[in-house]
């Protein structure tokens, strides 16, 4: 455990943070995505393992009435129908049963007026297209599935479409590609609402990386190397333990066995980012977790997260975050006096 780790663990734990409406409805339908729905019931139905009970008070709500039925010939039964989305804080639309197939006039009624009166809606998938019939997106930008976007931007054209990106937050519009960025799209979404700890015991409780920017791009070649020989977990396992030491292409390229060109080629398949950008990313939630704890000054968090001085600190956190350390700090603690 590095030195910025074993303060972190000895400061006093806070309670856990929360957003003002802790309901959080997901939406059913008829030919539901059951993977979509499944990771969203995952992330956000299952009790918090510190805290004993889930994040968010979970409902589910039907788009058809009465029994219907999903992909893979499950049928369900549900909480209730639109009428539970008039008071969420929340709302998650997981996937839509086709591209091509219209929302009803209810569910875009509902939508509508859910979000005029201040609700966040989340859409995983092809979920964007929903959001588009009902107006939501127009002004914004979106995503969805790399296979889906080309149509969502011809027929939304007020939509700015963001054809590469894993999920896009908009503040209370939030959009992602399909199948693994709706994992990345709830543990985003989690770390907004409670901070990096519990984003990341999310993480660790579905198995899966606990932090991808949302500018990371949806294809990545080779996310499994062919051969052992040229695995770079080692490798990025060393930087994340030494956040202060200098990165140096030529020496990380020699170290992995590779030459620069070769290097840089399947960093890129490896992670879906340039070498930068990813320790960019790694040190910015390394500063993220220490700024919710309290337990360091700007200063010092500067140090330990490897910018080396608190003015390159700010300077990543106003282009990345738009917004200053201090100010990040401030949020986190009043989301806590709230919840």
């Amino acid at each position: 455990m590095d030195k910025a780790d074993m303060q972190i663990t000895s400061s006093l734990r806070s309670p856990p943070a929360a957003p003002k409406n802790r309901r959080l409805v997901l939406l059913a339908y008829e030919c539901l995505c059951t993977f979509e729905f499944g990771t969203a019931v995952e992330a956000f139905g299952r009790a918090d393992d510190v805290f004993g009970h889930p994040l968010y008070d979970l409902s589910v709500a039907s788009v058809e009435e009465g029994v219907f039925g999903a992909q893979g010939g499950v049928r369900l039964v549900v909480d209730g129908g639109l009428e539970l989305l008039e008071d969420a804080g929340t709302i998650v639309i997981p996937g839509w049963r086709s591209v091509t197939a219209p929302a009803s006039e209810a569910l875009i009624t509902a939508l509508q007026k859910a979000h005029q009166n201040g609700t966040r809606i989340v859409s995983i998938c092809a979920g964007s297209f929903v959001l588009g019939e009902a107006g939501l997106l127009n002004g914004k930008r979106a995503t969805a599935h790399w296979n889906s976007t080309e149509i969502l931007a011809e027929r939304f054209p007020q939509v700015q479409v963001e054809h590469g990106m894993i999920y896009v937050d908009e503040g209370s519009i939030i959009t992602s590609a399909g199948g693994a960025a709706g994992v990345d799209l709830c543990l985003h979404l989690i770390r907004r609402d409670y901070g990096i700890d519990v984003a990341n015991r999310t993480a660790r409780r579905m198995v899966t990386p606990p932090l991808r920017e949302g500018s990371q791009a949806q294809l990545i070649q080779q996310p499994v190397p062919q051969r052992r020989n040229y695995s770079l977990a080692p490798l990025l396992d060393d930087l994340r333990n030494n956040l202060n030491a200098p990165m140096v292409i030529e020496q990380l390229a020699r170290q992995a066995g590779m030459s620069r060109r070769t290097f840089i080629r399947r960093f890129h398949d490896a992670t879906g980012t340039s070498p930068g950008e990813w320790l960019l990313g790694i040190r910015l939630e390394k500063a993220c977790a220490m700024l919710e704890n309290n337990a360091l000054s700007i200063d010092q968090v500067a140090e330990l997260a490897g910018f080396g001085s608190p003015e390159a600190l700010r300077h990543h956190f106003r282009q990345r975050f738009n917004t200053t350390p201090t100010k990040w700090r401030k949020a986190f603690n009043e989301r806590v006096v709230m919840g």
